[in-house]
């Protein structure tokens, strides 16, 4: 009553799914950490931005010089294009983010896909197997009966 064991002809492509998927889920991670960096970097440049306004507006409250409120101006706005850029490298990497949690959910949902379809052919297998057994013990049934038959 041996049975053949149970293989899966695509485990090929499940192990590259998995693999893909694990990939994706690092990439996501990276990219987390990423934006978590570009986060502290705006917060610190937005810190910049005000302290350089309020130096400006107390430089011109005390009353400096045309040259020193220029200079003062031109740090501030350096500061401030400098929040502005921090933002838009913010904005691009939450877009990255969203970008790689959608390949993550598509390579989970493609791993998903061969594994229920796995799981499918391992109890059509095993179906069968219990089919093939159980016509074995009804032959071996059948056997006894006849042979009980003609002794007596």
């Amino acid at each position: 009553m041996g049975s053949p064991a149970f293989t899966f002809r695509l485990e090929r492509v499940r192990s590259l799914r998995e693999r893909a998927e694990e990939q994706a889920r690092e990439n996501l991670a990276a990219g987390l950490n990423a934006r978590l960096q570009s986060e502290a970097l705006l917060q610190q440049a937005a810190g910049a931005a005000r302290a350089a306004r309020d130096a400006t507006l107390g430089t011109a409250l005390r009353g400096a010089s045309g040259h020193d409120l220029l200079a003062a101006q031109a740090y501030s706005e350096r500061r401030e294009a400098e929040r502005q850029s921090a933002a838009l490298d913010l904005h691009r990497r939450d877009t990255e983010v969203a970008a790689r949690r959608a390949a993550l959910t598509a390579a989970a949902r493609d791993r998903e896909v061969i594994e229920r379809l796995e799981r499918r052919k391992r109890a059509e297998h095993a179906a069968e197997v219990a089919r093939v057994e159980q016509i074995e013990l009804d032959e071996i049934a059948l056997g006894v009966h006849r042979r009980g038959q003609v002794a007596a």
